[in-house]
Parts: structure tokens; sequence; C-alpha cells
């Protein structure tokens, strides 16, 4: 117990003001420290540490334990599901995916990978409040109590974890090359009143058996590592700009909260190959040429596969209407707005009556 009081007053003196002593929050778009009772902004030191790529096979096989790892606790948010994380230190907080109240009781323990860099927030609190609001208001369909619902809703910062693998990779395939050419076929029409013999051009298509390979280096593909977010709309933040990633420091999570990975190093990388396997069919075509590609087999083996453990910035919001949870993200980085919406029916089906109403008297008044 003493142990872990320590670590808390020395991850607190890491985040005290320098003037007042006041604990800090990271200033999005800067790289300071922002003190909100006196105002003071404390600089957050450059960093000349690499961020290094970790080998994935040595690391999978327990070859590398000087990786440094972290406890966490997790808990099941029982309002929207999400898979909340806290430091072990704490005994309650709120869900940072709907703002309900959430106790550490039953959650369970576990001894995770340490992010080794991540990308600070751009954004700020303002300007993604604003961008929410916009993206409310130009909402088609929505019912006319969205706004008033959403007005109450409130929005968090969080640091969501991410792996990104690199690969090279050499894959064997066989195909078909299609070649299309054309001849004159014969039909008969009819033209006033009399049987037409014609002729027409036709296509076809020419088939010839292929087989090569392709030697591609992936970089930096980039795998969502929790399962709190609906990957429908996660996935639609990208791109991400990565070359602005910068060595972990916990001053960039002053005021922000952080996630943990719930899925996996090896089942990401299963995602990520399903990710390259398209790039790679899409590589086997231009290959193969000629105006259309069939892939019979297509066999990749993987080889000096690295890996990162980031973690991204991510504005969510969520709000409740009817009896579903709604949620909205906003990438903190670049800006780009995704989200989930209800739709009011009652406005779609008066669209519709309204259409065919119109359409009825542009008839009546045609015919009559």
């Amino acid at each position: 117990m003493e142990f872990d009081q320590k670590i808390e007053e020395t991850e607190q003196e890491k985040l005290a003001c320098n003037d007042c002593g006041a604990i800090l929050s990271f200033k999005p778009g800067t790289k300071h420290l922002k003190c909100e009772y006196c105002g003071a902004e404390n600089e957050i030191e450059s960093s000349e540490e690499v961020i290094e790529e970790i080998d994935y096979d040595k690391f999978i096989s327990n070859q590398l334990e000087s990786e440094e790892k972290i406890e966490v606790v997790s808990v099941k948010c029982t309002t929207c599901g999400a898979q909340v994380s806290f430091p072990p230190n704490i005994t309650s907080d709120e869900c940072p995916y709907c703002a309900s109240n959430i106790i550490v009781k039953d959650g369970s323990s576990s001894l995770l990978l340490k992010p080794k860099s991540l990308v600070p927030f751009v954004i700020d609190k303002k300007k993604a409040n604003t961008l929410f609001k916009t993206w409310i208001g130009k909402l088609w369909f929505a019912p006319s109590k969205l706004k008033e619902r959403t007005a109450k809703g409130k929005i968090n910062g969080v640091y969501i974890p991410y792996w990104t693998y690199d690969s090279n990779t050499f894959t064997n395939y066989t195909g078909q090359r299609g070649t299309y050419y054309y001849v004159s076929e014969s039909y008969t029409t009819t033209e006033n009143g009399e049987s037409v013999t014609k002729t027409r051009q036709v296509r076809r298509t020419r088939w010839s058996h292929v087989s090569g390979n392709i030697n591609h280096f992936f970089d930096d593909i980039l795998v969502n590592a929790s399962t709190s977010l609906p990957k429908k709309i996660a996935n639609k933040l990208d791109p991400w700009n990565l070359s602005s990633l910068v060595p972990f420091n916990e001053k960039y999570l002053g005021g922000f909260k952080s996630e943990s990975y719930q899925i996996k190093l090896k089942d990401g990388f299963t995602t990520a190959k399903s990710i390259m396997d398209s790039e790679i069919n899409s590589l086997i075509r231009r290959q193969i040429g000629g105006d259309e590609q069939r892939v019979s087999t297509a066999s990749t083996i993987h080889s000096d596969i690295k890996f990162k453990h980031i973690l991204l910035p991510i504005w969510i919001s969520s709000y409740k209407f009817g009896d579903k949870i709604y949620r909205f993200l906003i990438n903190g980085q670049t800006g780009e707005v995704q989200g989930e919406r209800p739709f009011s029916y009652m406005k779609i089906a008066s669209l519709i009556l309204s259409i065919i109403a119109i359409i009825a008297i542009i008839y009546f008044i045609a015919n009559s």
C-alpha cells in the first residue's frame, strides 16, 4: 500500500505546476502543460529517445523479457458495454465512453505491455465541441429533440491503444489473365414491320494461365487494439500522421484518459495480415495485367516482422436517444468526424408522401 502511494505521489509530482503546485493538464496543439488555476504553462521537455520497433517473433517467443510492463484494472461498463481501464490505485471513476459512474470492484487486473510512443492531442476540447455541434446540426432526418438531448452530452479526450506492424512479404500466386477480343455476330430485328438481318460486334474474353510472385514491404499497418469503440466508425478516423509520434511521456496524458489494449498482439497481427492480403491481391492483379484477372491461389510468407504499441488521441461523446446509445468520435489529431446517429422515420415517411403527392399533381396536370 505504501509502495502504491509512493508511485501515485511520484506521478503527481511530474504533473505539478512549477508556480502553484496544482495538477496540470496537457494543452493540445502545444508542448506545454497548462495550469487551470494560475494559468502558468510548463514546457514538456523534448526527448532524444528513438522510437524503436520491437521484433515480433522474439517477443511472442518470450525472448524479450526486458520490455516494460504496466498493471491495469479493466472493468466492463454496464451502461454502454465498453471495456474501461483504470490505474491500480483508482477505485471509482466515470466511463469515458458514456460518462456513467463505474465502481472498480469486479474488475480484472492484468500486466500489459507499456506503450512506447503516442500522438499528442492537437484538437482541443472547445474545437471538439464545435465539431460535434456542427455535425449534429447537419444531420438529415434527425429527430427534432436530438439537438436538445446532445446539448447535455459530455465529450472526453481518450488516448486509444493501437498496434502497428511492419512486415516483408513474399507471395507466390497462380491465376488467369483475361484479354478482350471482338467477333462479328449476325442478328435479326424488325424495322418498319419487316425482318432485317444486321451485324454487331460482341466482346469475348480469352483466358490464359499465369503464375508469378510478389515482393512487398508493409510499413506501419495500423490496427485498433481496443474493443470499446465501434470499429465501423473508428476505422473511418484514418488517416493518422504517424510521423508525429513522440516517445511516451505521462505528461501528455495530463487531463486526459487512456485506454489499455484488449486485442492481444497476435490477434492484432491476424487483422494486419488481412489488410496486407487485400493490398497483395491488388498488386497481383496489377502484375497479371490484361483486361480482367482471376487469382486462383496466393501463398504469402511473412518475415522480419516488427511492431509498436502506440496511443492515438480521440475525442469521444455518447448520447442516449430512445433505448439506444450512440457514439460520436473525433480524430484528435486531424479533426476527422465520424459518428452514429438516430433517424426520424416520421420525417422520412413525410418526405416520401410529399414526393408521391407532387408526382400525382404533375401527372394530373399533364393528363388534364
